[in-house]
């Protein structure tokens, strides 16, 4: 094989480093932002760049972005550590950027990288200083800024979203980074065809910074192996699997909880398999994911098929019993079965009318009839007088309100005609006749 351009002593930066962006021009992806009519990139232009919360998925230019929009300001970035420094390392920032900006008339950008892990005290602290201007407070997070910043600091920002690299983008980098003699892998005489640069995309899961790590170890195995040409074989066995985009306990982990659950109740058997197989593969915790399909056995199938709280609460009893990885089967089996079930959320409207009934009027007495009298104050109350035993009535059913007496006919579970639901609207029905026999014979 020819030249090894990309393959220098041990202290040569990785290749996402050497191939970050110098300019914003060279940012892919995200035009919206940064693009030649990007509203980031216009306000940066004309000095006038606020306070800002970068917000998106591992490797989308986060932090290379917040760099070039400093440089596009004129402003000086001074990086802070959401970890590692406490409220007086923020007091010194602050202190400095005053001073700056006083005797230099120059703004600082103070950047935060995953400010998710600010403390309230670090928070606290920054918000007079963002809100006086004497800083510009750029953060960037992983994690929905909603859920991890107090909202005086929030209302004091604007959130910015970053999308997930698609495959185009990603293997544009790929190309820049074969082509690039000066800073990628350039002269390496690597026949690396769109093909497998579109399964290297495929397998880095949206990450630039994975696309480069991953391009990195193709190569240098390539030309170890004293390959000429890159196949899928190659491609594979340098990414080892797919990386999965999951975090257990950020937004990804919410999101695809509500795929699946979506989909699940959509009747969707292919979409509900395929977002398991995510979850799975990313490392969820198979007890969560059964707690949930459990949920969605009353949620969304309830009483159209009674047995789908039969198959979920079998699948959480098999999860423990095998552990992962042997349960993925379980619990396809039972995603499977919950997807394919015929789906009423009849319970699910029933029990929050009840809840809201509830909270209306909490305090509605238990009628005399259903109380029990075991104590002779009790019967001399009236505790227990009208109790009809219901095994002594015709049909087996009694004549007798068991609601509060300001609630009696009022109904909360009205069955739909899905499943066996059907059939429960028919025995409603059937309970109707015979507690009307019931008092017709009294009569």
């Amino acid at each position: 094989m020819g030249g090894e351009s990309g393959f220098g002593s041990e202290r040569r930066q990785p290749l996402a480093e050497r191939m970050r962006p110098k300019t914003l021009d060279e940012v892919v992806g995200q035009d919206k932002l940064v693009g030649p009519e990007g509203v980031l990139r216009s306000l940066a232009q004309r000095g006038e760049l606020p306070s800002v919360i970068l917000w998106g998925p591992p490797g989308s230019g986060k932090t290379t972005i917040a760099r070039l929009l400093c440089t596009a300001g004129g402003a000086r970035m001074v990086s802070f550590s959401a970890v590692l420094s406490g409220v007086k390392e923020v007091r010194s920032v602050m202190a400095e950027a005053e001073q700056r900006l006083k005797f230099e008339d120059r703004r600082t950008v103070l950047f935060v990288d995953e400010i998710h892990r600010f403390n309230k005290a670090q928070q606290d602290a920054f918000l007079p200083h963002v809100e006086a201007g004497h800083i510009t407070l750029m953060g960037a997070t992983t994690e929905n800024p909603s859920f991890e910043l107090n909202r005086a600091l929030l209302s004091r920002v604007k959130v910015y979203t970053l999308e997930q690299l698609g495959e185009d983008s990603l293997v544009e980098l790929t190309q820049r980074a074969l082509d690039n003699i000066e800073r990628g892998l350039g002269g390496h005489d690597l026949a690396f065809a769109v093909q497998q640069q579109v399964l290297l995309a495929r397998m880095a899961g949206g990450d630039a910074r994975q696309t480069f790590n991953l391009l990195e170890t193709v190569v240098a195995l390539a030309h170890a192996e004293g390959l000429s040409e890159v196949n899928s074989e190659l491609v594979a066995r340098a990414a080892q699997r797919a990386i999965a985009s999951y975090d257990k306990g950020g937004e990804e982990h919410f999101n695809l909880i509500s795929a699946l659950h979506k989909s699940v109740r959509n009747s969707d058997v292919d979409a509900s398999m395929y977002w398991l197989g995510r979850m799975i593969e990313g490392g969820a915790d198979p007890r969560y994911i059964v707690r949930r399909l459990i949920r969605i056995a009353s949620e969304d199938v309830g009483m159209a098929d009674p047995r789908a709280l039969e198959q979920a609460t079998a699948a959480a009893g098999a999860v423990e019993h095998l552990g992962f990885p042997e349960c993925d089967l379980v619990l396809a089996q039972c995603v499977t079965y919950l997807a394919l079930a015929p789906k009423s959320n009849r319970l699910y409207t029933a029990m929050a009318s009840v809840k809201k009934t509830i909270a209306g009027d909490p305090g509605e007495p238990v009628p005399l009839q259903l109380r029990n009298a075991s104590t002779r104050l009790m019967r001399e109350l009236g505790y227990g007088q009208g109790y009809q035993y219901a095994h002594d009535e015709p049909g087996g059913v009694a004549d007798m309100s068991c609601l509060p007496d300001k609630m009696a006919g009022v109904r909360f579970y009205r069955p739909g005609d899905t499943g066996w639901e059907a059939r429960i609207r028919e025995r409603l029905r059937e309970i109707t006749v015979a507690r009307k026999h019931g008092r017709k014979s009294d009569s």
